[in-house]
């Protein structure tokens, strides 16, 4: 069968594990701390001791709730806690606390960029909180070793309904979820620590002569990277394809699958079918009581909510003038777009605040390794600086330098530029003398600003860079052309 034969329709779901910024675990007090010796941070509880009982982390269920409302999800009033029932060496009970039939949070949406500008609607089925597992380690001999430090974690899984059609939509939403997350404070969201976990469920729908087949569903296990997502939905995609035309296996034919992700050889392995809900024997959790989420708790709640990453990247575009790219830059992070917001009130020009920022700030934050928010600059210093360069009191580059000082010394923008000798020259009078300096030594350029043609623009350029290199910058290039086009009346 050519592949020229068919039509292919891509549906892809996606579920998003996110470990939550608490300081305990979700039914102990274990500290949850990245890092520690193996097997250093557990009790009884996360350990699965007979006779021991769990007691809910209410900070672990609120920011599940508060991410919940970021979701536009219907907030349940009433929720419990089920035993989700399976076997395996990091689940010391043999079992995990989950939420099986009446999650918290229901029947949200996300909105995601895409690359017309517009934003695309994604559905969210489900948010709901539950423990996570251990860490199986295979690094040492010919034998497994367990680290339980991890059990017990507050994790949160959301659930999409499968309304990504590309890889690219897929890795937008993940981008997006993290920047959600993030802004509310409810986790790091460090994959490199494993504080976001994503797992694909991808299938095909094919039209081949008027009739429609659709391809086993695939879910790809533990992802931990943006760029492993991405990879990992493309590959799966053409091999479902390759499988289906070569085969013609149908979802009717054969169980849902999970699969891994080689990220050596990028290319996706079988590692087992896929159990269904009564494979895992759900039961509700007898040592928890139900939730009851009264008005008064949910709308304390609602009240920690922020303006959103998007929402607040298209209005630093409408409201700022700025280019998409550059709101996206500034939005990643929330201390750095509550910063520009600030530095733009202080009454400074957005376009230079965000170049500023965008240019110098982000690069210095980026090469010491931490957060903008920690390089201890003012906005009022850095509107300042920007209405020093826009009124032609320092020109860029020096600007740079300003705010580098700025970040090593804590000084005002008025003070460094003075320190520094880096205030331009707007005296026209001890400008005017150098022009007439360097238009004496240059009588070539003068004739070809004179006659006009190609050469006059670069010629008057040419005269310009005389008298900034003779005041090594610190010339006002403007004052200098006025200089000039009045002395040559042109």
């Amino acid at each position: 069968m050519a592949r020229s034969d068919v039509q292919v329709e891509v549906i892809i779901g996606l579920e998003i594990h996110v470990q939550l910024s608490t300081q305990s675990k979700l039914f102990c007090g274990c500290a949850v701390e990245f890092g520690q010796p193996a097997n250093s941070r557990v009790c009884p509880v996360c350990l699965g001791m007979p006779g021991v009982l769990p007691v809910m982390n209410k900070k672990a269920f609120e920011y599940s709730v508060l991410t919940g409302l970021a979701l536009n999800c219907r907030i349940a009033g009433f929720t419990k806690w089920d035993r989700k029932s399976y076997y395996y060496p990091d689940l010391p009970k043999n079992y995990q606390i989950s939420q099986y039939d009446l999650p918290l949070a229901e029947q949200g949406f996300i909105e995601i960029p895409i690359p017309s500008g517009q934003t695309k609607r994604i559905r969210i089925r489900r948010v709901h909180l539950e423990e996570d597992a251990g860490k199986n380690l295979h690094a040492t001999g010919n034998f497994s070793q367990v680290d339980l430090n991890r059990t017990g974690t507050p994790l949160m899984e959301i659930v999409t309904e499968p309304d990504m059609a590309t890889a690219a939509e897929v890795r937008a939403l993940a981008v997006e979820l993290q920047r959600i997350v993030r802004y509310l404070g409810v986790s790091e969201a460090d994959m490199q620590k494993g504080h976001m976990r994503f797992e694909p469920n991808v299938n095909l729908v094919i039209t081949r002569a008027g009739q429609t087949f659709k391809t086993p569903i695939a879910e790809v296990k533990n992802l931990n990277s943006f760029r492993a997502l991405e990879k990992s939905v493309e590959f799966e995609t053409q091999r479902q394809l390759d499988e289906f035309l070569e085969t013609g296996r149908t979802l009717q034919m054969g169980n849902k699958t999970t699969r891994g992700w080689d990220d050596v050889h990028q290319v996706t392995v079988l590692q087992r079918e896929k159990e269904e809900a009564h494979d895992y024997r759900y039961f509700p959790e007898p040592d928890l009581v139900p939730i009851r989420m009264d008005p008064a708790w949910l709308e304390q709640i609602r009240a920690r909510m922020c303006e959103l990453p998007l929402q607040r990247q298209l209005r630093f575009v409408r409201d700022y003038g700025l280019t998409d790219y550059d709101a996206g830059v500034l939005t990643l992070d929330r201390s750095t777009a509550d910063f520009f917001d600030d530095a733009v009130q202080a009454g400074a020009k957005p376009k230079r605040i965000c170049n500023l920022l965008t240019q110098v700030g982000l690069k210095i934050a980026n090469e010491r390794g931490c957060p903008f928010a920690d390089l201890g600059l003012k906005g009022t210093d850095v509107a300042s600086l920007a209405e020093m360069i826009d009124r032609g009191q320092v020109n860029a580059s020096a600007g740079a330098r300003v705010l580098e000082e700025m970040v090593a010394t804590g000084r005002d923008p008025h003070t460094l530029a003075s320190q520094l000798d880096l205030l331009q020259k707007s005296d026209a009078s001890e400008l005017e003398a150098l022009v007439d300096q360097v238009a004496a030594a240059c009588p070539q350029a003068l004739d070809e600003i004179r006659t006009g043609g190609k050469k006059s623009q670069k010629a008057r350029s040419f005269l310009v860079g005389q008298v900034m290199q003779r005041t090594q910058g610190r010339a006002n290039p403007a004052v200098v052309s006025e200089i000039l086009a009045r002395k040559l009346g042109v």
